[in-house]
């Protein structure tokens, strides 16, 4: 007899997150149990109230990620009521607006953006149990297509969890203290914080990767494409992209399909993998002259 399969979702209290979470929820049937979480109880309730009954049992947890001990003290619980999980989608995000000002965010932006990442990583790779998934959310704008070529050495190959942060910390303070605008940092903080999103992945997969492919894990960073969200209708026209629910279903394909070991790793758009730098092969999207908030 199987175990029941268990996801947890971040971020989850609206649009992309919200959207994966009635996915799994549908897909994974009545035996499954998908865990909705964010920062506020009230908001939580009602994202689950709002989910169709019928599939899977949605549990509302609360999570933010920008809490140093939440996400190790939930995966502890997690361990102790189902014994690992099988589904993680990283998909906290703290959003930008065209008006707010990088060194006033940034501190809050990369707590929940990026030291959220690698807290996820650090505390629910080791609970996925075999046939696994945790993917993390990040951007087509996640490559070092995106940065000046004198930062590239900042992301490229970090050894660690810690390295990223280490780097991560270090834009950070420059953005705050006004020195990143006099450098080569791109003045879009969604650019390197992506970046870096993608290269903890990279970091983390690259010191589990015999262990997981042995165990059919998947891990890796993907990209939804821009949707129709209010937040990216800051920046511009997006009323002719997919909504939410249309963005989940290659995320949900990627998470409930058999896993490709060239998948491991990378960050994945549509069943494809986006080169990570200029060096490889494949295409990668350019900057868009206002780019979007979000992916």
């Amino acid at each position: 007899m199987s175990t029941p399969t268990v996801a947890l979702v971040t971020g989850a209290t609206q649009g992309l997150g919200l959207a994966l979470v009635e996915g799994l929820a549908r897909r994974l049937g009545p035996d499954g149990t998908v865990y909705l979480t964010g920062r506020d109880f009230d908001r939580i309730n009602r994202a689950v109230e709002a989910v169709p009954a019928g599939g899977a049992t949605v549990r509302g947890e609360l999570l933010d990620v920008a809490e140093p001990d939440a996400a190790a003290r939930l995966a502890a619980q997690l361990r102790q009521r189902h014994g690992g999980v099988d589904i993680v989608f990283g998909n906290a995000v703290m959003r930008v607006g065209p008006d707010d000002d990088p060194r006033a965010i940034v501190d809050r932006y990369t707590e929940v953006n990026n030291f959220g990442t690698t807290r996820l990583l650090r505390a629910f790779a080791p609970l996925l149990r075999d046939h696994g998934r945790l993917l993390v959310v990040a951007s087509s704008l996640g490559t070092l297509h995106h940065l000046a070529p004198v930062l590239h050495d900042r992301f490229a190959a970090p050894a660690s969890l810690d390295e990223v942060d280490k780097e991560v910390a270090a834009w950070r303070d420059a953005v705050a203290d006004g020195s990143a605008r006099a450098g080569a940092w791109p003045g879009f903080v969604n650019i390197p914080s992506k970046i870096a999103q993608v290269a903890a992945v990279r970091a983390l997969a690259a010191q589990r990767r015999e262990d997981d492919l042995a165990r059919d894990i998947l891990l890796a960073a993907v990209c939804p494409g821009m949707m129709n969200t209010p937040t990216s209708a800051l920046w511009w026209d997006v009323s002719d992209q997919p909504t939410p629910a249309a963005a989940a279903v290659a995320l949900l394909d990627l998470v409930l399909r058999p896993a490709r070991p060239d998948h491991y790793g990378q960050l994945i758009r549509d069943g494809k993998v986006l080169p990570w730098s200029p060096f490889e092969s494949g295409p990668a999207d350019p900057v868009p002259a206002r780019t979007s908030s979000r992916r």
